[in-house]
């Protein structure tokens, strides 16, 4: 299913796009990269969802200035509190961030879907508030996006800390996912990622509240057939507790089989149908040498695959043929539940405000 990203109401600079081995590529513009050619400032808005992140969002803010310092990024650096109950929005204020404030929790993404309306830049990354991921990858990876529609850092690099109880949920996951994607994802979910707003901004109704928003993101980028690059990166320990919790795994696994029933049904009913003809060839098999009658079972085993492969065709046509998404249907997020801190409240300085001026 592919989409059309020229309806967007955000306007852009003209791309040449060329079709290679069916994925969408950006052509470089050679004028611009010519010798000799002044390069112009890149502009970038960085998105931050928070929620209770008091003990590391001011260092992650902080982290992400110096980095741009002395380059030619001008980046502006959003933090979406979202109804957090600590002091995150202070800390996130007080360390040079623009910070917006969900009045309750809305999930992680929500808060990122608004960051991504509020920035005023056309090039998006993501990040976390927890230190986990180091800045020092974004620069490379801004580079990459004239060669791609989205840069993922993978975290496979030389230093990556995941809890081992997460691990098998997240092989699990991949699998699946690699089966819809029909290709190879190192990292399914990973925080740490650029990519232009239009891209997202389409896909704003699918994409989950919570913390299914990159899965679906990824997927829905792949299955339509997007230029998706991954670039290794280190993974550190996280400060504070983690907002996932392990039956979070089972959420994952429905969102991948409902991606593939909107992008690639066949690749769902397809296996059933299988299954189904399989079972019902080792039960007529079974019959016939018992007696000269066929079972009511294996028939109906048989009628069941041709009802799914019918099915699996008629989504995928409408998949292929008819399934856009109006990218203005259901924007998810409502601009009266959020409000922007302008300054820094007057309150008692927290140890860590206390700690950074000294």
């Amino acid at each position: 299913m592919k989409m059309n990203m020229r309806d967007n109401e955000t306007k852009i600079q003209p791309k040449a796009i060329a079709e290679v081995n069916g994925t969408r590529e950006t052509v470089k513009d050679f004028d611009s990269q010519a010798p000799g050619h002044p390069r112009s400032d890149r502009r970038l808005s960085v998105i931050i969802p928070a929620f209770n992140e008091e003990l590391a969002v001011a260092e992650s803010v902080t982290e992400l200035r110096n980095l741009f310092k002395g380059t030619d990024i001008k980046a502006e650096i959003i933090v979406v509190d979202d109804g957090s109950t600590d002091a995150t929005a202070r800390e996130a204020k007080a360390a040079g961030a623009r910070v917006i404030q969900h009045k309750n929790n809305r999930g992680y993404g929500a808060s990122l879907k608004t960051g991504i309306l509020a920035a005023t830049n056309d090039i998006i990354a993501i990040t976390d508030a927890d230190g986990t991921y180091p800045a020092e990858y974004l620069p490379g990876m801004l580079d990459e996006l004239e060669h791609a529609d989205m840069i993922v850092g993978s975290r496979t690099g030389s230093d990556v800390h995941i809890p081992l109880s997460r691990r098998p949920a997240k092989w699990f996951l991949r699998v699946m996912a690699n089966y819809v994607a029909n290709t190879k994802i190192p990292d399914l979910n990973s925080g740490l990622r650029i990519f232009r707003r239009e891209v997202a901004v389409q896909y704003f109704a699918i994409l989950s509240d919570q913390f299914s928003f990159t899965t679906t993101i990824t997927l829905a980028l792949l299955c339509d057939k997007y230029a998706v690059a991954y670039i290794p990166i280190d993974y550190r320990k996280r400060q504070g507790k983690s907002k996932i919790v392990p039956w979070d795994a089972g959420s994952f696994a429905i969102l991948i089989l409902r991606v593939a029933m909107l992008f690639r049904p066949l690749r769902v009913f397809i296996p059933i149908a299988i299954m189904c003809v399989i079972y019902g060839v080792v039960k007529t098999s079974i019959d016939l040498t018992h007696d000269p009658n066929i079972s009511a079972s294996a028939i109906l085993a048989f009628v069941s695959a041709l009802i799914m492969v019918f099915t699996g065709m008629l989504g995928d046509a409408v998949a292929t043929r008819l399934g856009r998404f109006n990218q203005y249907a259901a924007l998810g997020v409502r601009p009266k539940e959020y409000l922007e801190i302008t300054d820094v409240p007057e309150s008692v300085e927290s140890p860590l405000s206390a700690k950074s001026k000294l």
